[in-house]
């Protein structure tokens, strides 16, 4: 398998922000070279603009230079790192005036679009400027893609982390602190609210923010509504008999019955627990319905179902093993970066890494084993790349010898010259 080095841009913060570090992994387990940047380390920065009370028009533009020069460092990262292409997650900060330069200098873009596009409209501006746009949903949204000029749309789907969702066993402290007969881990939003004050009447956690201002549910909802840390979540998904997996909807509507599948169901997957589902179009390409995962319509559905497996822990065993087997088999972030890879390499050629060794062949013996002495005080062999020699190089302190020179031109010769091959 030809390997690749991978730039992951991450957002600055968001539900996309830990998928961005799972890709990552992911990419890093199929032996790809990969570096991330990590966008988060600018957001106190970009937050802070808020606080010098300046009008809206000076604020915007503010926000929009601080945007553009995160951009440029993300491009001057790309211009060191030298990827085969650049992955991107929702919200991540490159503007369509970087994107461009990327296009315009062969660097192929990637981005994975993890958010609802009806709710998350700024898809029309940015889509057209990637030249790959992986989504968590199918139609109407491929078609309105192609609408605006985006014809490489791959359908992908979110997914766990094994390494970080897995079956824990909790000591006694942890068991009552996270457990509970029936929990949910997520943010306040309006169905969520709706259909929580129908559950009032069970032992039942609410876990997460935004939960403020609703005194029917402000006693179930946990620690003060704080955010709650990635491990954490893994234990309640653990310590909880079940795991209530409402997918959220910015309307009133109760079950909202609507297409992508959420990252906390294969989250709880991954930690071989036990969840009740909303329905979702998508869901049954994903697990089988009544036998690895248990989906409900209504609110008067999901109270039957709970007092049922409430009352049937063998019952509730059984799905989340055969949930577990599905999402190692078939769902995991590995997969998911496998799928991606696959998708992009059939539509063009990337440089993958070795294409940039020195070309020994053919070389007189002399000038083979001054070029091989030179390279061993480098720490360096003939097998070495020509991006490793050049970083060695720059390393040193001291004039340059004519070698040096030679090498660093032909680096700087094939950056401005050649680019990326596609």
């Amino acid at each position: 398998m030809r390997k690749y080095k991978i730039l992951v841009v991450l957002p600055f913060y968001g539900g996309s922000l830990p998928v961005g570090r799972f890709a990552a992994r992911g990419l890093e387990q199929l032996g790809h070279i990969v570096e991330v940047f990590d966008s988060p380390l600018f957001y106190s920065a970009f937050k802070a603009l808020k606080q010098i009370k300046i009008g809206v028009s000076n604020l915007e533009q503010l926000e929009q230079g601080f945007l553009h020069l995160v951009s440029q460092a993300i491009y001057a990262k790309v211009e060191e790192f030298a990827p085969s292409f650049v992955l991107a997650l929702a919200q991540a900060p490159l503007t369509r005036q970087i994107l461009a330069k990327f296009r315009q200098n062969g660097i192929p873009t990637v981005m994975w679009f993890v958010e609802d596009f009806q709710v998350f409209t700024y898809w029309r501006a940015f889509a057209p400027c990637y030249d790959f746009f992986a989504v968590i949903q199918k139609e109407p949204f491929f078609s309105s893609l192609k609408k605006i000029g985006q014809n490489n749309v791959c359908y992908l789907p979110l997914a766990c982390c094994p390494e970080v969702h897995k079956p824990l066993s909790l000591n006694p402290v942890d068991k009552k602190r996270y457990g509970s007969d029936l929990s949910f881990m997520g943010a306040g939003y309006p169905n969520r609210r709706k259909v929580f004050k129908e559950l009032v009447d069970y032992d039942f956690k609410i876990w997460g923010t935004e939960w403020e201002g609703d005194a029917i549910l402000t006693p179930f909802v946990q620690e003060g509504g704080r955010r709650v840390s990635p491990e954490e979540i893994v234990k309640i998904f653990n310590a909880s008999k079940i795991n209530l997996n409402l997918h959220s909807s910015v309307d009133w509507i109760e079950i909202s019955k609507g297409d992508f599948v959420n990252p906390r169901t294969f989250e709880i997957a991954g930690c071989r627990a036990f969840q009740l589902v909303d329905e979702r179009s998508l869901l049954s390409e994903l697990f089988l319905p009544d036998e690895e995962i248990v989906v409900f319509s209504s609110v008067t559905e999901l109270k039957k179902q709970i007092d049922y497996f409430l009352k049937h822990p063998e019952k509730r065993q059984e799905f989340a093993h055969n949930a577990y087997i599905r999402v190692l088999a078939e769902h995991t972030y590995t997969h998911r970066m496998e799928t991606l890879l696959d998708f992009i390499t059939s539509k063009i050629n990337l440089c993958s890494v070795g294409e940039d060794k020195l070309e020994i062949s053919g070389l007189p013996e002399e000038v083979r084993s001054e070029l091989e002495l030179f390279l061993a005080n480098l720490g360096l062999t003939l097998n070495s790349e020509l991006e490793e020699i050049v970083l060695r190089i720059k390393e040193k302190q001291g004039e340059l010898s004519e070698l040096e020179a030679a090498l660093l031109f032909l680096d700087e010769w094939k950056k401005q010259y050649l680019g990326n091959k596609i």
